[in-house]
């Protein structure tokens, strides 16, 4: 057995409302674990994200290493969980490391120098783009929904119709 991993999520504002009411409730999870090497490090944010959880649903911030490590280990067995990412690269360096994700849903990506909107909360360059190809040719779905109900968009079909694939 293996933690229950519920929903992986990309989004760099982490836990926040949105996240924290809908999400958790949609997916019956029990506990938000936050994958920030960052984070991690840095005590005011932690404490900030930890607040941000929903009553009832705890929350960690643990570095990629620790995620590795927690990923096998029995005190997780069948634990519902929704993984928290702020970057697609540190999606790749698990998914590589061993952490079997089947579905990671891509939140918010917000707008910065040298990256290009392809969606009003999702913006990405060339980096990015190749850690999702790498994700999408190790069988991982990558689909965009800011909300459960949302409909399902492919983000491989987006990232193509939007030119961004050399």
């Amino acid at each position: 057995m293996v933690m229950d991993i519920r929903l992986t999520r990309i989004d760099d504002r982490l836990i926040h409302g949105q996240v924290a009411t809908v999400w958790s409730k949609a997916t019956g999870i029990e506990r938000i674990l936050v994958v920030s090497d960052e984070v991690a490090n840095d005590e005011l944010r932690k404490f900030l994200l930890k607040q941000a959880a929903p009553p009832g649903i705890k929350s960690n911030v643990v570095t990629k290493r620790k995620l590795v490590e927690v990923y096998q280990d029995q005190l997780f067995d069948g634990m519902k969980i929704m993984l928290l990412f702020a970057t697609p690269q540190d999606v790749v360096e698990v998914v590589e490391s061993g952490v079997d994700l089947k579905t990671v849903n891509i939140g918010g990506m917000r707008f910065s120098e040298g990256k290009k909107m392809i969606t009003n909360f999702i913006s990405m360059d060339e980096n990015d783009v190749q850690c999702f190809v790498k994700l999408a040719n190790a069988g991982v779905e990558l689909e965009i929904r800011q909300v459960p109900t949302d409909r399902k968009t492919d983000l491989m079909q987006l990232i193509k119709k939007e030119k961004m694939l050399q």
